[in-house]
């Protein structure tokens, strides 16, 4: 039966209705296998066995009813990224000082999906704060690569797509301000969908008492096949209550044929070289596309250098994560700051300012993010989408050592641990959506991910795209050691 597990959302939720398996026999299949397999990947931290069970009961009972006009998750048992508020459930973003936060209500987001049939039965880990590549702090412990125990499953949301790779979950859902959805996916071999910022309302993905949506980051699905990924987003979409009086969701499609596509393909830089086995994965995607007639821009780029692009991504990041900082972690960086040489203008000063950064200061870098969004919205007047890399490299081994000390080995050369937003910063910080399929596994057996990047609202774009791609062949593979 262990097929049954890595079979997708959508294939899950139509075996449920056409009564081929139960809801309550799913989920506890996956209860088995999180029982047999968790305790070497420590992807899924917290569970709500009873309360899933219950609804899983109800949700059959209701099929059996003929109950009508049942959700598209109908049944479909499912675990979110720990940072989710799910009523009864510890919500840390893996701070020791908030291990005892368990949530009163769910968020908007979990209220959504249950509304859509979905079970949510457990949590996924974190890195501290959802600030690192990898998936490890004090509460929970470090979550495995599926595909390669010794490495990290990516981060922040690394045991969302750990416990996708290995089956223990039909669907989960992340955030990303900085790849944090995409860089797991790409790790673990699944699908990932960064959304238009502010698509999907993410009140109840936020730290205590907090309502205001945060600048960049996002929440949105994690999966194992692409239109799993369409599903979760127009169920978590559309605007909050207070928007809902004036605004309603209404994605452009791609109705395109292939041969009617133009696709841009930006498959390294100079700013983040990848690994020589990434960017002929971008040229592999490109090709499949040419062969199916869509035409194929190498060269093309939004009017303005890649430099510029980063500059403004760090600083609004870095000033945006300082938000997370407790009072005494900010009054360090204030002390940091102001023992800086005003001389100064390295990139590493620039990035300390901005933590610090006045109204003014933040103002102007929204003014220079705005001028690169119309820059991105006239380049997809001319290209439908554009293909990247997400990171330098296939998963690395573990590393927790302090973030300035480690190294990414790219081709046998070491770069900056830091130089691999640069990826996920180009469409993150100007609030594009992007789509992340796997492309399969490289020589020593880890997935390769690209990313498939569109205007902002294209969402659906995207990841139809992708799901024109997964018919040629580019599907999710189980990692053999869960099978």
């Amino acid at each position: 039966m262990s097929e049954l597990a890595f079979l997708s959302a959508t294939q899950l939720a139509a075996k449920i209705r056409s009564r081929e398996i139960s809801s309550e026999e799913l989920l506890r299949h996956y209860f088995e296998r999180i029982d047999r397999h968790n305790g070497d990947l420590n992807a899924i931290v917290v569970q709500r066995r009873d309360e899933a069970v219950e609804a899983a009961k109800k949700a059959d009972q209701e099929l059996a009813k003929g109950t009508e006009q049942l959700g598209a998750l109908h049944g479909v048992p499912m675990t979110v990224k720990e940072s989710y508020g799910v009523a009864g459930t510890p919500s840390t973003w893996g701070v020791p000082e908030m291990k005892d936060n368990v949530v009163e209500s769910d968020a908007l987001p979990i209220q959504r999906l249950k509304a859509a049939g979905a079970i949510i039965f457990g949590k996924t880990n974190v890195p501290i704060r959802l600030a690192d590549f990898q998936s490890y702090n004090d509460i929970y412990g470090t979550t495995n690569n599926p595909w390669d125990r010794t490495r990290g499953p990516g981060g922040s949301s690394g045991g969302s797509a750990a416990a996708l790779a290995a089956g223990l979950t039909g669907l989960e859902t992340g955030s990303d301000i900085g790849g944090s959805i995409r860089n797991p996916a790409h790790y673990c071999g699944v699908f990932g969908h960064k959304p238009t910022w502010g698509l999907l309302p993410p009140r109840g993905h936020a730290m205590p008492g907090v309502l205001s949506p945060s600048d960049i980051s996002v929440i949105g699905p994690l999966a194992r096949s692409a239109t799993d990924l369409k599903t979760a987003v127009l169920t978590m979409g559309g605007p909050d209550e207070i928007a809902a009086r004036g605004q309603s969701l209404n994605l452009p499609r791609l109705e395109k044929q292939p041969e009617s596509m133009r696709v841009a393909v930006w498959r390294d830089d100079e700013m983040a070289p990848v690994a020589k086995e990434v960017s002929e994965r971008v040229d592999l995607i490109a090709q499949t596309l040419a062969d199916l007639g869509a035409k194929i821009d190498f060269d093309a780029r939004p009017g303005f250098t890649a430099q510029h692009s980063d500059f403004v991504y760090r600083n609004l990041l870095q000033a945006t994560m300082s938000a997370r900082l407790s009072d005494e972690q900010y009054a360090h960086a204030l002390d940091g700051v102001a023992a800086l040489d005003s001389e100064d203008k390295s990139i590493d000063a620039s990035v300390r300012r901005s933590q610090v950064a006045r109204f003014r200061e933040w103002n102007a870098l929204n003014e220079q993010r705005t001028h690169l969004r119309w820059a991105w919205h006239d380049f997809f007047n001319e290209y439908d989408v554009l293909l990247t890399p997400v990171m330098a490299t296939a998963a690395f081994p573990h590393d927790h050592r302090p973030m300035r000390e480690r190294k990414i080995q790219v081709d046998n050369s070491p770069q900056d641990y830091g130089t691999q937003v640069f990826w996920s910063g180009l469409t993150c910080g100007s609030y594009l959506p992007s789509t992340v399929i796997p492309t399969g596994l490289n020589e020593q057996g880890l997935p390769i991910g690209i990313q498939i990047a569109g205007p902002e609202y294209g969402d659906l774009i995207t990841i139809e795209v992708a799901e024109l791609l997964e018919q040629e062949g580019f599907t999710f593979t189980p990692a053999p050691d869960f099978l």
